[in-house]
């Protein structure tokens, strides 16, 4: 189970996605996953032909600076990073997360259909964190589950000191829940099913709206075909 998780969004170079993703889900998974870095999800952004997004997790803060210090210093990096660099024009965009209850993909395997998986990102006030799990937990996710998106994993900040700083995080403040549709006809149901229900249009949508120091953002990613959430 991971404990510490890092969102990761990178910015391609035009055209240069799928020459990442060939050399990651190749040289990057099982290498990881190693030395204590567990490699959960691998995507490319819908919305966005020159994005690359995934996230990797930690049993805990000491393990993710041994396991970043042995992935980076060890052979595999060495062999592929001038690749994988070259790839990039900012790698930069990280999130340090942690789970806000149990995630656990013990039974999920990397192969199957591919789906489509969205991150939901609430930036809240500082401070805000637990008052606004409390509202979600209560009020959204009931709303969630009844119309085809139950979360797979609720996400918050981290608020720990980033341990190797050779990777560098934002300074953000977010609460981000992770959800999984057949495609965009599953997606495209739920939104209309939420949308004509009263009482989320009329009370559980303003009451969350207001609690945000800025608007959501909702990531559409298309899982590579050994990414182990899908």
């Amino acid at each position: 189970m991971a404990d510490v998780l890092e969102l990761r969004q990178y910015t391609l170079h035009p055209g240069r996605r799928e020459d990442l993703i060939e050399l990651f889900d190749r040289e990057f998974v099982e290498t990881q996953d190693a030395v204590g870095a567990q490699v959960l999800g691998q995507f490319r952004d819908r919305d966005d032909e020159d994005r690359f997004v995934w996230l990797r997790g930690f049993a805990d803060m000491p393990t993710r600076a041994s396991a970043l210090s042995a992935f980076y210093g060890g052979p595999v990096w060495a062999a592929h990073r001038d690749k994988a660099n070259e790839t990039m024009i900012d790698s930069d965009d990280v999130l340090l997360l942690r789970p806000d209850a149990d995630f656990d993909l013990s039974g999920h395997t990397r192969s199957g259909d591919t789906t489509l998986v969205t991150v939901t990102l609430y930036h809240l006030p500082l401070g805000a964190e637990d008052t606004f799990l409390d509202f979600f937990a209560s009020t959204v996710h009931p709303f969630l589950a009844d119309t085809g998106a139950e979360p797979l994993a609720v996400l918050r900040t981290l608020h720990e000191p980033n341990n190797f700083p050779a990777l560098p995080v934002r300074d953000a403040n977010v609460v981000a829940w992770v959800g999984s549709f057949t495609g965009t006809d599953d997606l495209a149901e739920h939104v209309r099913v939420l949308g004509r229900e009263p009482r989320w249009i009329h009370d559980a949508l303003p009451m969350l709206t207001k609690q945000l120091s800025r608007p959501p953002e909702q990531l559409q990613l298309s899982p590579t075909s050994r990414s182990l959430i899908r």
